[in-house]
């Protein structure tokens, strides 16, 4: 089955689908920021900006709690103010741009981007097609990212990485900006400003930062992120790749015997 068959299928997962292929881009973007805590910190906002724009899509009401066991699971994330010690001085310099852009050029790197597609059309899934009710609590959040996580392993094969790794190269080679476009939105640009506030910074207010930092990025039809986006959206239509179909049947039918083995 080629995707383009599967969006037919699927078509009520179509309308998230830039969306998500953003955040997946971005989100390994962040994962490899050369500051110790910061690359976590922001992958994980990342992510969850896209977890909470997903639900607020299909009208579910997502409780923040319920975000970060979407983004951690159990483990707790880093709290912003405690990443400014480490990263108000940090500067990224022409090196550490170039390596930016190499490792998200890596097999490494476009396998995470292509796992966070997968686990966030999931949950696109979940709330098209699964979810009851009007929010999505935290106890309900971790025990869906434990299925997502169990669907997704136990589903034989992957989703194809190559389009997210093409779609980089492609973009990178389409402008000599890139590298250092790439560095400011991993690192929310004004968010190292925000960082270098003498006052607290709270997570809300880095979060807001980062959030409008990517939106702002998208719109530019010409940077790095809309470019690398339109690329590979357009070669995961073209390509046949099966696994997505499969893992989704998959956590359709755990979700469906999960609930149905709670007691009444």
């Amino acid at each position: 089955m080629t995707t383009t068959a599967l969006v037919a299928r699927r078509d009520y997962l179509n309308a998230q689908r830039r969306l998500i292929i953003a955040r997946a881009i971005a989100g390994s973007v962040a994962g490899i920021i050369p500051v110790p805590f910061l690359d976590d910190w922001a992958k994980a906002a990342v992510v969850g900006g896209g977890y909470k724009r997903i639900a607020a899509a299909h009208g579910v009401d997502v409780h923040d709690d319920a975000v970060t066991h979407l983004v951690h699971g159990k483990n707790p994330p880093p709290r912003v103010a405690d990443l400014a010690i480490g990263g108000i001085a940090y500067r990224i310099a022409g090196r550490a741009a170039k390596r930016v852009m190499l490792a998200l050029a890596t097999v490494n790197r476009a396998r995470s981007a292509a796992k966070t597609f997968v686990t966030m059309t999931l949950f696109d899934h979940y709330c098209a097609r699964l979810h009851t009710g009007l929010a999505l609590d935290a106890p309900t959040a971790l025990a869906l990212r434990e299925e997502i996580e169990r669907a997704i392993e136990q589903t034989p094969g992957a989703l194809a990485f190559a389009p997210f790794r093409r779609g980089a190269l492609s973009a990178a080679k389409a402008t000599l900006k890139a590298p250092l476009e790439l560095a400011d939105l991993a690192t929310g640009g004004a968010l190292r400003r925000l960082l270098a506030k003498k006052s607290e910074v709270t997570d809300a207010e880095a979060v807001d930062t980062l959030e409008h930092s990517i939106e702002t990025a998208l719109e530019q039809k010409s940077g790095f992120l809309s470019r690398t986006v339109a690329a590979v959206e357009v070669q995961l239509s073209a390509e046949a790749n099966p696994f997505l179909d499969t893992v989704i049947d998959n956590f359709d039918r755990r979700w469906r015997a999960f609930q149905a083995a709670k007691p009444k």
